[in-house]
């Protein structure tokens, strides 16, 4: 058996794909990679928030696997919708790698008299303005060394990274700190596997698969889905667990950060399950989350 693995062309989707071809050799499966370009890689000059959340970094991905043309897709979890195409599932995850976003500065950095902070997404926009409501926020977009070239040639304080990617293709040095207070996205850090719904090396993966992972990114996607919230919304959720009990925080925000919702919660492991995050959203849905997101989406 060879697998074909489909994968974004990034840096860092390449590693992820290698991570998950490397667990399966372990199963003594061969693999291969095929690399497919993304929209949302294709288009670099647009918000991602404007660019919709209808897979746009996942769909070509999803169309391969649907016309037979690799076995899996290879996904950052974070950004594959909540709700897949009919036809296809996520099977399997990795080990989550560390959650929290972080802060890169310049490489020189300038004393400036009022901060200017890149990031192009809505979340981390969001949270960012509601600790710090006067700091000026721009866009960034590209793959990681882009974005950290252009953080350095900038007249900007910095910009705001996932540390699981800088730390996975050896920018880890890069990180001048390490936003603990910012709720990440749902399932950022994790790797998702993504199959047709009928396979035939169902308990191939079925090995590979971390289920502490799978079960909290289970619970911060249902959260977000019941929202009705997308990949580009103001949204965090985080499970994680310890000692046999699962924690979770999450929260949804106004785009300018003034006006925020948190839930948190712990239970017993043995009690976790996705709909739990389900239930977790609709603590804030009647507290009027979906009025924030509804401005949120309007913008």
């Amino acid at each position: 058996m060879k697998l074909r693995i489909g994968t974004r062309k990034s840096t860092l989707a390449l590693w992820q794909a290698n991570k998950v071809a490397d667990a399966l050799h372990q199963q003594g499966i061969d693999s291969e990679l095929v690399e497919i370009e993304s929209f949302g890689d294709k288009v670099q000059d647009i918000p991602l928030n404007k660019l919709g959340d209808k897979g746009v970094f996942t769909k070509a991905l999803d169309d391969a696997l649907l016309a037979g043309e690799i076995d899996l897709a290879v996904h950052s979890l974070k950004d594959v919708p909540t709700v897949l195409p009919e036809g296809l599932k996520l099977t399997a995850v990795l080990e989550r790698g560390n959650p929290a976003d972080a802060l890169v500065r310049p490489a020189q950095p300038k004393k400036m008299d009022t901060r200017v902070i890149a990031t192009g997404s809505i979340r981390r926009t969001a949270f960012w303005k509601n600790r710090f409501p006067e700091d000026e926020v721009v866009g960034l977009r590209g793959n990681v060394p882009t974005r950290l070239d252009k953080v350095d040639s900038n007249e900007w304080y910095g910009g705001i990274f996932a540390a699981a990617g800088l730390e996975r293709i050896g920018y880890e040095d890069r990180i001048s700190e390490v936003l603990h207070w910012m709720i990440p996205a749902p399932s950022q850090g994790i790797v998702g596997i993504v199959t047709a719904d009928e396979i035939e090396f169902e308990n191939e993966l079925a090995k590979i698969d971390h289920k502490e992972s799978h079960i909290c990114g289970a619970i911060e996607r249902a959260f977000l889905n019941e929202l009705e919230a997308g990949c580009s919304s103001p949204v965090g959720a985080h499970a994680y667990i310890k000692n046999e009990m699962l924690y979770f925080v999450g929260a949804v925000l106004s785009l300018d950060g003034s006006r925020r919702l948190d839930v948190e919660q712990e239970i017993l492991l043995g009690e976790a399950s996705a709909d739990k995050g389900t239930t977790w959203a609709k603590m804030l849905k009647s507290e009027g989350a979906e009025e924030i997101l509804e401005q949120a989406e309007n913008g």
